[in-house]
């Protein structure tokens, strides 16, 4: 039969319910994406069958009084003797996910957010009519049950029903128990199926939520206060990125997604506000890999009257505290090694230094232009017509240096023609006073003492306007309103960026950052 005529074929189902009528255009949507199969079949004769019995496939009118692990926390060492002098009943709602029927008897595990507990149901307590309603349940619906504690004869700790209802019924079966989503791409796409069947992803995402809640509990314990800035922006800046473009129809203006909040966090720190940070969402268009989401979430937070060097302190304070918390020990294990977060353990390169006494290449290479322009080029990347000294070896660290970073490093000292919103260092106008994180071979954070001579930053923006000019997507705009904020006066400053997905992979040991984001970018599915 070919393909179009398979997905046209007349749907059939073995119930005569006038419900049925309900369940075709979803029945027909399946079968048009050859979705269709005899389970979902079943489901649908099932639902038909409780409509007919006036059960309400959705209701809304269950609460319950427990949580499962409240249950399972206080009783789990209880004996059989002690849970039938109880004499209490408990209800309970979550999602059946497993199944087995007796005949006269079932048991089935019921699961929600906090755990899971085994659940008995037999056709004596609850009565012949109650018990057959019962028996139409399918694995993955959400139900909610009211009964007592006992022990079985393999002392595994079960509800007892009295009291049954549907909740919300599933016309999808979940995939099978002991293979659940193998295939990765699924697993993203479908996050809802991936957070129900595989408990690991469950836990990374509560994991991540306590890095956060830890994170701001940090920043508000020194006094940093929380603050919100513009997603959308007229002029896109604070990073070297391509920003995504959009459009206000009201307005008819071009807006930018923005690719970091910094240049407004700082105007806040000219209008008075000492210490701020945002938890915030940036985008950046650009490809995607183990690494890289064009939409992720950075904690950037700024100190007035503070360097990076204080920077450094704070972050190593941070990191540490943080590992503790929600993994318990500042040593954490990621991808076969030992990462040691403790404070006093981060080593401190300077940049040129790290391509030296890390990466092995000489200062007569990188410190030359030309013989560094070659030697990248050798290497076998590209090399842009004009391209400063600074970003040739930029190059040779990513290649040479930075994969060689595993535990925690500060690689400070950055150069100026790279760092167009850094503090000069005072003492070498051609390096700045900026540090970038590096652990697990790949960037953390960067930070640095902020520019707020304005004089000196138009120069920079107008350095980076020519390398626009140039071909140079990701180059920073002309900010002019930023400059006029500067022109009142800034304080000094020290300003940093955390990646809390990398953070979040690191403290969860997940390679990819897919794993720690809930739903991440993918192609549309074919078709």
């Amino acid at each position: 039969m070919s393909q179009n005529k398979k997905k046209n074929k007349k749907i059939k189902l073995a119930t005569k319910s006038a419900h049925a009528a309900r369940f075709m255009p979803m029945l027909e949507a399946l079968q048009a994406k050859d979705e269709l199969n005899a389970v979902i079949k079943n489901r649908v004769e099932k639902a038909c069958g409780l409509l007919d019995e006036n059960i309400h496939l959705y209701p809304n009118d269950f609460r319950r009084d427990t949580e499962v692990q409240s249950i399972t926390d206080e009783y789990s060492e209880s004996d059989a003797e002690t849970l039938e002098a109880t004499e209490r009943d408990f209800t309970i709602a979550g999602r059946v996910v497993s199944y087995r029927s007796f005949g006269k008897v079932t048991f089935f595990h019921l699961e929600d957010l906090s755990g899971k507990i085994q659940v008995y149901a037999a056709r004596d307590d609850l009565g012949v009519d109650a018990y057959k309603l019962f028996k139409k349940t399918d694995i993955g619906d959400i139900v909610g049950v009211t009964g007592d504690l006992f022990r079985t004869k393999t002392d595994e700790l079960t509800l007892k029903v009295k009291k049954f209802q549907l909740v919300t019924k599933s016309m999808r079966p979940l995939p099978e128990k002991y293979h659940g989503l193998k295939d990765v791409e699924t697993r993203y796409r479908q996050r809802y199926v991936d957070l129900i069947v595989t408990p690991r992803t469950k836990e990374i995402f509560k994991i991540r939520t306590a890095i956060v809640r830890e994170l701001r509990s940090i920043l508000d314990e020194k006094g940093f206060m929380e603050v919100e800035t513009p997603m959308m922006q007229a002029i896109p800046g604070g990073a070297t990125a391509k920003p995504f473009e959009t459009h206000h129809n009201a307005l008819d203006m071009k807006l930018y997604l923005r690719i970091a909040p910094e240049l407004y966090l700082k105007r806040l720190l000219v209008g008075g506000y000492e210490k701020v940070y945002e938890i915030n969402r940036n985008f950046r268009n650009e490809g995607t890999s183990t690494q890289h989401n064009p939409e992720f979430t950075m904690l950037e937070f700024y100190w007035s009257y503070a360097n990076f060097e204080d920077l450094m302190d704070l972050t190593e304070e941070m990191f540490s505290r943080v590992a503790i918390k929600v993994t318990g020990s500042a040593k954490v294990p990621y991808q076969g090694e030992e990462i040691d977060l403790s404070v006093g353990a981060w080593n401190r390169v300077s940049f040129h230094d790290s391509l030296e006494k890390i990466g092995g290449v000489s200062p007569d290479i990188f410190a030359d232009y030309e013989k560094c322009k070659a030697f990248v080029r050798e290497k076998g990347e590209k090399v842009v017509e004009g391209e400063v000294l600074g970003k040739l070896q930029a190059k040779i660290f990513d290649m040479y240096v930075e994969p060689k970073l595993i535990q925690p490093y500060f690689i400070y000292h950055y150069p100026t023609d790279i760092s167009p919103l850094s503090r000069r260092n005072e003492e070498n106008p051609d390096i700045t006073d900026r540090f970038e994180l590096f652990m697990t071979g790949r960037e953390m954070a960067n930070a640095f003492s902020e520019l707020n001579d304005p004089a000196d930053q138009r120069g920079r923006f107008e350095d980076q306007v020519k390398e626009k000019e140039a071909g140079d997507e990701e180059a920073h705009f002309m900010d002019d309103d930023y400059i006029r904020a500067l022109e009142y006066g800034m304080p000094p400053a020290a300003g940093q960026g955390v990646g809390i997905d990398r953070l979040v992979m690191l403290l969860t040991d997940s390679a990819s950052i897919r794993e720690v984001i809930l739903f991440p970018l993918l192609r549309p599915e074919a078709g």
